[in-house]
């Protein structure tokens, strides 16, 4: 990759500490900040380096010390990681310690049989490939990104029982497996003595999909934690679309959400919730990830941004997390509650 001009030496702030909340994520000793950055989006070769640094140093300036990323993360696949690891060189050198680094493997990486889902030959090659793409000696959490239904499921938890016995990471965790699954996951991991720490689902107040499965008692029941991603319904849940679809968003540019999704009824929806989110004292955005962290069922929320400002908006979501119950039925009557905007359905779904 193009190596990034000079820039001026990064401090974090001395108050980075002072207003973040941390949660313990499940039974484990490891406690993560309530709102966690993604770097799915914007962090690829299409995306300025100076963006990136700057979205990363806005993230840990204001408390957030936990950066997810995966091996496919992009575009192309593997950049995200590149330019992550440029910048814990640059920005982040010497605070390693305070950061908590994330990657998967499970979506297709590479071409060829070795390039995708859950064999124990691709998860081990792949977190290999993501530590040197990053220039770290370990992760503290690597994930089985999606269930495979062709590989035993005792291979890909012994994969990542391996990579945490061999120092490549700290915890495991799994990504978009059902509660049936993650009770059989867990159990495998348990008798191997390498504990499932973390179990990252989609889920907002668009997509109950965890909900109706019944995986956030099974999460309960077992102790792990959870991080719920696409929290903000990849932007539905924000301002970006109440006067209708920009031309710059991700519907108009066909990037992960379908413009379909948002119809004359939908924005219609969205606009009495930003209502409702304005009477809280909040953004839409602001109200969403409170609905999420409410009641500390979910140990963690994880953002995507292109901009510094939606960071700082999304942290300012903690300033209230209470939510009372004429609130939540005037949110769960303007849900669309069906299963549209879940993605990943095809990894939790029963085989």
């Amino acid at each position: 990759m193009t190596r990034p001009a000079h820039t001026p030496r990064y401090t974090p702030a001395d108050t980075r500490y002072d207003t973040m909340e941390y949660r313990r994520c499940g039974q484990s000793g490891l406690k993560l900040p309530l709102i966690s950055l993604g770097l799915w989006h914007n962090f690829g070769g299409d995306t300025p380096h100076d963006l990136k640094r700057d979205l990363c140093r806005t993230a840990f300036d204001l408390g957030i010390t936990h950066f997810d990323l995966a091996n496919n993360y992009g575009p192309p696949p593997g950049s995200a990681e590149e330019a992550f690891g440029e910048i814990l060189k640059t920005d982040f050198a010497g605070y390693r310690d305070e950061l908590i680094i994330s990657s998967k493997a499970g979506y297709k990486q590479m071409d060829g049989p070795y390039g995708e889902w859950g064999s124990r030959k691709y998860l081990i090659a792949s977190c290999d490939q993501s530590l040197k793409r990053m220039g770290l000696e370990y992760v503290d959490i690597f994930y089985s990104h999606r269930f495979d239904p062709e590989t035993p499921l005792e291979e890909t938890m012994g994969a990542l029982d391996h990579i945490v016995r061999s120092g490549r990471a700290l915890y495991a965790g799994i990504s978009s497996y059902n509660s049936e699954r993650t009770r059989a996951a867990v159990e495998i991991l348990n008798d191997l003595g390498t504990p499932c720490l973390i179990h990252q689902p989609s889920y907002n107040i668009l997509n109950r999909w965890v909900e109706r499965d019944g995986l956030l008692d099974t999460l309960e029941d077992v102790g792990v934690g959870s991080i719920a991603f696409t929290p903000l319904a990849q932007g539905m849940l924000t301002n970006k679309y109440l006067g209708g679809v920009p031309g710059d968003s991700r519907a108009a540019q066909g990037k992960s959400l379908n413009p379909d999704l948002l119809s004359d009824e939908a924005i219609r929806r969205l606009n009495a919730m930003n209502d409702i989110a304005g009477a809280r004292g909040q953004t839409l955005a602001q109200m969403a990830l409170a609905w999420v962290l409410r009641g500390g069922r979910v140990t963690t929320a994880l953002i995507g941004a292109s901009k510094v400002k939606q960071i700082e908006d999304c942290v300012g979501a903690l300033g209230n997390l209470e939510f009372s119950d004429a609130e939540l039925q005037a949110i769960d009557d303007l849900a669309f509650h069906d299963d549209t905007l879940n993605l990943w359905a095809r990894s939790s779904e029963e085989v």
